[in-house]
């Protein structure tokens, strides 16, 4: 039965149109409200129709009209600025959040975490199932192979994403580093260029490729004398995030207040 209420945020974008698909194709949920910037130039079209399907009597609406809409959970996947404006919106009205949305700084995480003492909300670097699958084989990975091994982080995207590394990139970072004793801020190294040296085991390194229109590649090389190890997730679709994001919508809505991840959701606990 369809009876959790979705909002979807910057729904006319490449990714809104999938959010918008993937809901309706989510029994538990059903969409009501769509939003757009104000100067967008989809505002007034139905979010289904411009989404390739059938209408769903769901016209895109301006941003600043988010606190007249009625839903149960909010899904997100713009920008930071505008996501924390959606978040203050789903705290004044106690909705449930899901925020996908990547290159928040440390500030701007602290509010998301503030905010997640008065709602429940999911906030993941990456909504694919396959990615968090991915995220425990690493830390399976680094545990066993600990510091015996140089770990390098390769990413790819289409060339329209804005930052870099990816969230999925550096949440992969966190993962081994944390497995392993270690700090990502310091032993983390982004790029080589020159006369760098000899590699220092104890760092993570990561490197970026922004690209014609690749949806997301992650590989995490485990390399030692002799051998190595890659762990790789490669995304074709991003119905594959989206799907995972409206997962995400059905699980958190009526949870209490809290900041889950993925992991939660997948039940990948232990």
């Amino acid at each position: 039965m369809n009876d959790i209420r979705v909002a979807i945020n910057g729904a006319g974008g490449r990714m809104g149109r999938n959010l918008v698909t993937a809901c309706v194709q989510n029994d538990a949920l059903t969409l009501t409200a769509a939003f757009e910037a104000p100067d967008s130039p989809f505002l007034g079209q139905d979010a289904g129709t411009l989404a390739g399907g059938e209408s769903l009597d769901v016209p895109l609406r301006a941003a600043d009209e988010r606190r007249d809409a009625a839903f149960d959970v909010l899904v997100d996947f713009t920008r930071p600025e505008p996501a924390l404006a959606a978040l203050d919106d789903c705290r004044a009205s106690g909705a449930a959040m899901v925020i996908g949305t990547t290159g928040f700084d440390a500030d701007q995480i602290a509010a998301i975490d503030a905010a997640a003492r008065g709602i429940p909300l999911v906030f993941a670097p990456n909504m694919s199932a396959g990615v968090n699958l991915t995220l425990k084989l690493l830390e399976m990975a680094a545990r066993a192979l600990g510091d015996s091994v140089d770990i390098e982080i390769v990413e790819a995207h289409h060339r329209h994403k804005v930052d870099a590394p990816s969230g999925t990139a550096l949440k992969m970072g966190e993962v081994i580093a944390d497995t392993l004793g270690r700090d990502l801020k310091t032993c983390a190294v982004y790029g080589r260029e020159g006369h760098t040296g000899e590699r220092d085991r104890k760092t993570i390194g990561f490197e970026t490729i922004r690209a014609g229109d690749i949806v997301g590649e992650h590989t995490v090389l485990f390399a030692g004398d002799g051998e190595r190890l890659e762990i790789s997730h490669k995304a074709s679709s991003r119905m594959t995030f989206a799907a995972g994001a409206m997962r995400a919508a059905a699980w958190v809505a009526g949870r209490t207040p809290g900041c889950y991840d993925m992991t939660d959701v997948l039940g990948l606990h232990g």
